[in-house]
């Protein structure tokens, strides 16, 4: 057995490759963030969907504009999903630090040019491996009810729904009508 196929069996993550989960077709690279230009990327590519979807928020601006101080610095990550090749940022993800070993999978974007390849689907895996691998033992999201793709990624990912009471955070967002958690 190659030691690929071993870290997709036992879902061991290195920091450098993550684990696929099934049907995943996209040759990206997912990786930490590591410079102003990756903190650049994050930063445009959600406020890319998240302005035309939505109403970009104060906090929105606060966690896009600073991710190393106020994801990293707190103990999260922000994950990039690269080209080979060009290193072009074409997807991205957050892992928010909480208290009792409480991660939100937050400010996930993938490029519209580059949406249809796995990538998200990819990112999910990513994110779930590098919440365990930080010590993480409860992983939660907010998402909207209008990105039924997404819903559809995080199912098959393992997260279920549940209601606002049951959510780790108080004071989430507004625009998030649906709350999962990995179970």
């Amino acid at each position: 057995m190659s030691e690929w196929d071993r870290r997709l069996l036992t879902g061991s993550y290195t920091g450098k490759e993550t684990r696929l989960m099934p049907y995943t077709s996209a040759p990206t690279v997912v990786s930490s963030i590591a410079s102003q230009s990756d903190a650049d990327a994050f930063r445009a590519l959600n406020e890319e969907w998240i302005s035309r979807l939505f109403t970009l928020q104060e906090e929105d601006r606060a966690v896009l504009g600073d991710p190393f101080g106020r994801i990293v610095g707190p103990g999260g990550d922000v994950l990039l999903a690269r080209e080979p090749g060009s290193g072009t940022v074409v997807g991205c993800v957050a892992l928010l630090a909480y208290p009792d070993a409480v991660f939100e999978l937050a400010k996930m974007a993938v490029a519209p040019a580059a949406q249809g390849r796995g990538i998200g689907r990819r990112l999910v895996a990513a994110a779930i491996d590098r919440a365990q691998a930080l010590g993480g033992a409860r992983l939660f999201l907010g998402t909207n009810s209008k990105l039924t793709p997404a819903i559809h990624l995080y199912e098959e990912a393992g997260f279920v729904r549940i209601t606002r009471n049951c959510l780790p955070v108080a004071d989430y967002y507004a625009r998030a009508d649906t709350l999962m958690e990995l179970k």
